[in-house]
């Protein structure tokens, strides 16, 4: 059996040596990594990146830290401190200033999605959405390998004040038996396929019990597919994952797989499309969702083959979403209107089964919005809007507009169209916000 090594900052000088960096290059992702997590492993740095590309490389870029991903003088206050031999004291003073400054828990996800029971606010869940919760297990919050643009990066940084995390199954099978509108449970992290399975079965197991009849899916967020597809193939443990999804499936529930899936290269090697072979074989359905990535993906035939290559295995294209306002976001971001583009690009190249797919998709505070065209209103040019989930139920499916900006980024930098002074959602957010920050 393949044996799993990863790596972190304080090997890089190591796996300098296998993609043929400099001392340069080494100090900038020891000066980054200092502030924003890092993690690789080798069938990574063996098998998805080409040396003879990298720094340009797709991923390289999305697995390991890169300078521009912090501003200038972070990063020189950084690379200083590195130079100087600092303490690890004084380097992570300074790294948990910089972590400050860099909104690690976006859209509300702090103050807004926190559930409760018996009056007490339940650690490791997220409820935003009525029909969907989100389950952080403990023991899920690390892996594989991270992807530089991750939006949970705070998880990974050993501070507990920005950490979601449960070690209750039973206190999520209680909470959905409490909340009937509860159709669908989320877990994730971090990625829940580092666990071993008989771990997963004590989170899984009691959301199969004959008194949830509202329970329809359970799905779990994974990047192992790309990072670690030996988790689904080799050994016993791989064998029985498999054999859960059989008794999900007997339950009558159904169980996805929600593949992080960036680039097509990842889905390449032979191991990993017998990783995908198996899970499908076994009863899943693997949705696909990525976010648009500069230096990644921000590229409309790359998309394009990202979504054929899913079909032809058989996965399902679910989002492509727009990066989120977090972390590195000013190395990864691509204005609006470019990712309508790329995405509207792809989207001509592909037959209908790649149709599935839907974006850009921004994961903002009030909700799940598409940027659904760009058009002109009564002489006036426009972002055409509308929500695939809201915080409010009625939002759903409902058009609005803002107006035209080429270099807008995300739902807080747009203006709302034809002289309005606010969108419609500003003032229900904003009020949620305040009462649940006063409850907590």
């Amino acid at each position: 059996m393949t044996k799993f090594k990863a790596s972190t900052r304080k090997d890089l000088p190591q796996i300098a040596e296998k993609l043929k960096l400099d001392k340069e290059q080494i100090l900038d992702m020891q000066a980054v990594s200092a502030v924003l997590p890092f993690r690789v492993n080798d069938y990574v740095v063996e098998n998805l990146i080409d040396p003879n590309d990298v720094p340009d490389d797709p991923m390289f870029q999305l697995t390991f830290p890169q300078r521009g991903m912090l501003d200038e003088v972070d990063y020189q206050r950084m690379r200083d401190l590195v130079v100087s031999g600092a303490s690890e004291t004084e380097i992570k003073l300074a790294a948990d200033e910089i972590r400050g400054k860099l909104n690690p828990h976006p859209a509300g996800q702090m103050e807004l999605n926190v559930p409760k029971l018996d009056g007490e606010v339940v650690a490791g869940m997220q409820h935003k959405y009525q029909e969907t919760v989100l389950f952080f297990p403990t023991q899920g919050q690390t892996c594989h390998a991270y992807c530089s643009y991750c939006f949970r990066w705070a998880q990974f940084i050993g501070d507990a004040d920005l950490k979601f995390a449960s070690k209750e199954a039973e206190e999520l099978a209680r909470y959905v038996r409490e909340n009937p509108q509860v159709s669908s449970v989320l877990i994730t992290g971090g990625d829940p396929m580092v666990m071993k399975t008989s771990i997963l079965r004590r989170y899984i197991e009691p959301l199969l019990a004959e008194d949830l009849p509202n329970l329809h899916s359970i799905r779990i967020g994974t990047k192992a597919l790309a990072y670690w597809p030996h988790r689904f193939v080799e050994g016993e443990d791989a064998d029985d994952f498999l054999r859960l999804i059989g008794e999900v499936k007997a339950a009558g529930k159904h169980l996805a797989l929600m593949a992080h899936s960036s680039h097509s290269r990842e889905l390449e090697p032979d191991i990993a499309q017998l990783a995908v072979k198996r899970v499908l074989d076994a009863g899943a359905v693997i949705r696909c969702q990525a976010p648009l990535i500069r230096k990644v993906n921000d590229n409309a035939n790359v998309w394009a083959q990202l979504w054929r290559k899913q079909v032809q295995l058989g996965m399902v294209p679910y989002y492509m979403f727009v990066e989120r306002d977090t972390g590195a976001k000013a190395y990864f971001e691509v204005p609006l209107a470019r990712a309508y583009k790329v995405f509207t690009e792809a989207y001509n190249q592909v037959s209908g089964l790649c149709r599935t797919v839907r974006g850009p998709s921004m994961s903002a505070s009030p909700g799940k919005v598409l940027v659904d065209g760009i058009t002109e209103v009564g002489g006036e040019k426009v972002f055409a809007l509308k929500f695939l989930q809201g915080r409010d139920p009625s939002w759903v499916n409902r058009l609005f507009f803002a107006e035209y900006d080429p270099k807008a980024t995300w739902l807080d930098g747009l203006k709302p169209a034809f002289g309005e002074d606010h969108f419609f959602f500003e003032e229900p957010t904003k009020k949620n916000q305040q009462e649940s920050v006063r409850k907590l």
